[in-house]
């Protein structure tokens, strides 16, 4: 049975397409564009090279959405192989020159001679739907930040008294009063009574602290620096930006609740104590909720980047470190969700506990409740299962 790799550079235009024989011969080299009828022409031909295929691809997703499901569509084996990594392996191949078909010929190589390239797996539409929403609020979540940032640095160089006062900028009441009372002349002349009543028109909650606490500040600035009105301005319009983005945030929280609880293994998931209906998402989005990717814990523990890699030379043994190669938002849920636990589950909190008391720092004694979190997660949803809570040991005396 003749074998080929067809390693594919893709790009949001056009992708660059280079398959090779087992001897590592260029088989065929072609630039086809982003297009179906494109792309199915270029399957065609490539099948019709030999009698077993195997794809690669430098992209999960984005530009490469279209292919991947053509290909996944068609039965086709398909893996991935991480920018990363091609960019690493094309300095072990002669030439220093970078262009699309070289970048292709060195990923249909790589999926060639390598074993442990990932394949791609198509997503159901819930879990694909999740991926989305997740990735979403996580933009909303970034740019809230960066518009809190630099609505603070505004406000500090007019008025860093209500800075201080006001702790938590992503709360309604102290955005509100941004958007109203930004210096501390017009603090000083609406009065703690007219603030807080303007705020009560407005539904805002703790008005009357708020108020108070705004006044206080008015109080210990009468300088007016320059450019004063102008920033006022733009604190108010930032204000009003991030009550905008955490209306935006609620709405998409909102859906992934939606999507999440019509996912057949919620149950399961939100069963484990800290999860919830975030950090579930997050999981999903991640793995697919399908655990036969994952043969053992151990491989979802290292894809998680929760199983420590050997970092031995020469006398050194038994160093170990983080692996460099893992899923970062797979290991903020196992990690977020172990810190919950430790206040929420009594067993999480024995476990913590013990090894504080074997010596352990409060990040490697997280680190390691998240580590046996996975082993549970995987069983449970292997199983089809929901948690159940055994009672805590008594402590060794």
């Amino acid at each position: 049975m003749a074998l080929v790799w067809a390693g594919v550079d893709c790009g949001k235009a056009h992708h660059h397409c280079v398959v090779v024989g087992d001897d590592g011969r260029r088989l065929l080299s072609r630039r086809v564009a982003n297009g179906e009828s494109e792309l199915l022409a270029l399957i065609a031909e490539v099948t019709a090279l030999a009698d077993s295929v195997t794809w690669a691809v430098d992209l999960p997703d984005g530009g490469a959405a279209l292919l991947i499901g053509l290909l996944i569509g068609r039965g086709q084996e398909l893996a991935y192989l991480p920018g990363r990594a091609v960019h690493r392996a094309a300095g072990t191949y002669r030439g220093e020159g970078k262009t699309d078909a070289r970048d292709a010929a060195v990923i249909a190589d790589q999926a060639r001679m390598r074993r442990d390239l990932a394949p791609l797996r198509p997503g159901d539409e819930i879990t694909t739907e999740l991926k989305i929403l997740t990735a979403r609020r996580g933009d909303l979540v970034a740019d809230r930040t960066r518009v809190i940032n630099r609505l603070r640095g505004l406000l500090t160089s007019i008025f860093p008294a209500l800075d201080r006062a006001l702790e938590n900028l992503t709360l309604t009441g102290p955005l509100t009063l941004l958007t109203g009372y930004q210096t501390p002349a017009a603090i000083r002349a609406a009065g703690p009574a007219g603030i807080e009543a303007w705020l009560r028109d407005r539904n805002v909650r703790n008005a009357g602290k708020i108020a108070s606490a705004a006044a206080g500040a008015a109080a210990a600035q009468h300088a007016v620096l320059p450019g004063e009105q102008l920033t006022a301005s733009i604190i108010a319009t930032q204000a009003q930006e991030v009550m905008t983005l955490n209306q935006q945030i609620k709405d998409t929280e909102q859906l992934i609740e939606g999507r999440f609880h019509q996912h057949p293994l919620a149950a399961v998931i939100d069963s484990l104590p800290g999860i919830g209906t975030l950090l579930g998402a997050e999981f999903l989005a991640a793995t697919g909720g399908d655990m036969s990717f994952f043969a053992t814990p151990d491989r979802l523990a290292a894809f998680a980047g929760l199983a420590p890699a050997p970092w031995d030379s020469g006398r050194i043994r038994g160093n170990l470190h983080r692996p460099k190669r893992y899923h970062r938002g797979l290991n903020h849920v196992f990690y977020y969700s172990a810190l919950i636990s430790i206040r929420t589950c009594p067993q999480s909190r024995q476990f913590y506990d013990r090894k504080r008391a074997e010596g352990k720092k409060h990040t490697q004694a997280v680190l390691a409740l998240a580590r046996r979190r996975v082993n549970v997660l995987w069983a449970l949803t292997r199983d089809n299962r929901t948690y159940q809570a055994a009672p805590p040991q008594p402590a060794a005396a």
